[in-house]
């Protein structure tokens, strides 16, 4: 595998993160007026604030810190129907589980409520209409907390994180994720691709179809490509032909980029290599929604790239 400097760097800190956090956790798994989130590393406590999985991994379901992707363009051919007739494998237990990115601190000393603020703390502030100050108090903690607890998001220590973010996101869209006009409007269907907001979902005309959903796009360096694209091969059980990893329900809208499912999280602070990937049942939601031809919108900018 291609090892980037990003990407060489996250595997440090998980590699750090496995002998120090306690094994027995869960499995691994904005708004254009909104800023940037923060750094998560502070010079005053460097590595304590890097950010790692909140829960310990468990076999069958490691922490994910990179997601081999189709770099090139595959061959395309009709699969026959015996091919086509076999549905991919499941995902174990717990793979998709809503894991927070916390700091690395407080994974060793399992906090019960975290004092640090968080990249995304002014972001929830609003969310939970707290005050906004952008800094982490105890009353910010408490309303963190429930928050997280509602929504299954472990560990439930109140730190402002990514998935804490991503999931008030998913909420936010899911009475009208294009309130904001961001994907044009078609009489036929447009899979929307929000890249800023890590969400896709499918509409024709003006109603939504299919999602929204959450999702994974490319990373510094390999960035989910923007513009109008449209689906010209769909492979239910694809492998990559570089990194030889499956990619279920794979449909390529650009070279070798592509929606496609993966068997682990998709809450990481590291992007795909450019595709967009969706969890399983999402991935095989959104395969008998689209068809050969249909339209691809792609804007905004991930975070981070």
């Amino acid at each position: 595998m291609i090892c980037t400097r990003i990407a060489c760097r996250g595997v440090a800190v998980v590699m750090a993160a496995m002998f120090v956090v306690p094994v027995g956790g869960s499995a691994a798994s904005a708004s254009a007026a909104d800023p940037s989130p923060s750094p998560s590393l502070s010079p005053a406590t460097g590595a304590q604030d890097v950010l790692v999985p909140g829960a310990a991994p468990r076999p069958g379901v490691p922490w994910t810190v990179d997601t081999p992707d189709q770099a090139l363009p595959p061959a395309v051919y009709t699969p026959s129907a015996r091919e086509d007739a076999v549905e991919p494998r499941e995902a174990v237990a717990g793979a998709y589980d809503r894991v927070e990115h916390v700091p690395l601190g407080d994974a060793v000393v399992r906090v019960a409520c975290s004092k640090r603020t968080g990249p995304y703390q002014r972001q929830v502030e609003r969310w939970l209409k707290l005050p906004v100050d952008g800094k982490q108090s105890a009353a910010d903690c408490r309303a963190v907390r429930a928050f997280q607890v509602k929504h299954r998001i472990k560990p439930a220590t109140g730190f402002a994180g990514p998935v804490t973010w991503a999931t008030m996101q998913l909420l936010r869209a899911r009475k009208n994720p294009n309130a904001a006009k961001k994907c044009p409007v078609r009489s036929y269907r447009v899979a929307c691709v929000d890249l800023s907001r890590q969400l896709t979902w499918v509409q024709k005309g003006e109603k939504v179809v299919y999602g929204p959903v959450p999702m994974r796009s490319g990373r510094a360096g390999y960035r989910t490509r923007g513009g109008w694209h449209k689906v010209y091969w769909k492979h239910k059980n694809h492998v990559s032909t570089l990194y030889h990893q499956p990619m279920p329900y794979a449909q390529f809208f650009s070279g070798g980029q592509a929606f496609h499912a993966v068997y682990g999280t998709i809450y990481t602070t590291v992007g795909s290599m450019g595709c967009v990937n969706l969890r399983l049942g999402d991935a095989r939601k959104l395969w008998g929604v689209l068809k050969t031809g249909d339209r691809v919108y792609v804007w905004g900018r991930r975070p981070g790239t």
